[in-house]
């Protein structure tokens, strides 16, 4: 029997999120121990993290244009998305690590994600009572705290990385049970439908453009960060003679992504009382001037490092919800799933190029020039937003607060 009452299924489906959404980084966390074990490439390292970002645009545009997540009961279609991934993520300790399969398991993985982070959006926007912005901010942080959560995974089982794709997948199948549990607040609308003849349409809306403009610098840099920080810090360590990198690493890897999602929670309340604009400005300026020191401090004081890592892990994921919330406001009604489906389609497939150029800059320059080239997003996405925010659209944003 589902259990009722908001505070509980709230709380139920962001939980379920954040045990499933570890799928996403599971292998991207063990990449220390499989780069020792296999002596695998950067290109292989940077397809582990990728192919699932691809495999989600793939997922959310079949989704969008079959009309999935209205034509299935929620729940069922987040179960059944989230033990598929699981098993999809499962099977990697069965075939040839360094092998193409390993990279269609990824894919899969990342497909069945757009039947679990959007359709989670559906089920707690049921209950959404005028607090909108702060339930979509808990989801991005759910995303953000799962993200992070393999690699504490691989603290708490450092013995092998096998236990921390196995542990991965098993939090993932006992959400897909729990989540069938929940009540919603209601019958879920119809999602708007996708459709391609609209795209001419959306993308000549000047204020609409400069908000997917904003979004794409923001994605440049967020996935890049999330995906190669670990390795990043693990060189850090194992230069510095520091015992076991790989727990300290991963520790660490933990709080910098985990903490964003405090940062997601932050954005989301403050961006509906001062502003949008303001909230997405601000935070990529702070992102995008971590992005460039953080790089050069591999040989700096602990505490400054990790103080600094741990800035940009919470303004890197601060104004994440607040773009798609962009294009909700000014988008026309019966636009905005075409608006954000292609938003976040170009989105996720920016941040493939970025995360396939970081080990190719590291490798050239050294960590200083493949962060810095992160930063390269925030500033364009930062010019984007001021250009929004001094268009006469822009008080159709936060209720009238730019």
């Amino acid at each position: 029997m589902a259990r009722t009452g908001k505070a509980f299924a709230v709380s139920m489906i962001t939980v379920c999120q954040l045990m499933a959404l570890a799928l996403w980084f599971s292998a991207t966390a063990v990449l220390p121990q499989l780069r020792s074990e296999f002596g695998i490439g950067a290109l292989q390292s940077s397809l582990f993290t990728s192919t699932v970002s691809l495999g989600f645009v793939l997922g959310t545009v079949t989704s969008a244009i079959l009309g999935l997540a209205d034509r299935i009961e929620p729940r069922r279609f987040w179960a059944v998305s989230a033990i598929i991934a699981a098993t999809a993520n499962l099977l990697i300790l069965v075939v040839p690590i360094d092998g193409i399969v390993v990279i269609l398991l990824r894919l899969i993985t990342g497909v069945c994600m757009a039947g679990i982070y959007p359709i989670g959006m559906k089920m707690v926007a049921t209950w959404s009572r005028g607090d909108t912005g702060f339930l979509v901010g808990l989801l991005v942080g759910a995303l953000t705290m799962g993200s992070a959560m393999p690699h504490l995974f691989a603290v708490a089982v450092p013995l092998d990385w096998r236990y921390v794709i196995i542990t991965a997948s098993g939090t993932a199948y006992i959400a897909a049970i729990a989540i069938l549990f929940v009540h919603l607040g209601g019958t879920p609308g119809r999602s708007p439908r996708f459709d391609p003849k609209m795209v001419g349409k959306i993308w000549s809306n000047k204020a609409l453009r400069h908000a997917c403009y904003g979004y794409f610098g923001h994605m440049w840099e967020l996935y890049a960060m999330w995906g190669w920080i670990g390795l990043f810090l693990y060189g850090a360590f194992s230069e510095r003679l520091v015992e076991n990198p790989g727990v300290w690493s991963a520790l660490s890897t933990f709080t910098i992504v985990g903490v964003g999602a405090f940062g997601s929670l932050a954005g989301g309340y403050y961006a509906d009382r001062i502003g949008r604009t303001t909230v997405t400005i601000a935070a990529m300026v702070v992102s995008g001037a971590c992005a460039l020191i953080a790089g050069s401090l591999a040989d700096a004081p602990f505490i400054l490092l990790l103080v600094v890592c741990i800035v940009w892990g919470v303004s890197v994921v601060a104004d994440s919800a607040q773009f798609s919330s962009c294009v909700i406001e000014l988008a026309d009604p019966h636009q905005v799933g075409t608006a954000l489906t292609l938003q976040n389609a170009i989105g996720f497939l920016i941040a493939l190029v970025s995360i396939h150029l970081v080990p190719v800059i590291a490798d050239q320059t050294g960590w200083w020039g493949a962060f810095a080239m992160l930063a390269v997003g925030p500033v364009l996405g930062t010019i984007a937003m001021l250009r929004l925010r001094m268009m006469p659209e822009a008080i159709q944003l936060s209720g009238g607060k730019k």
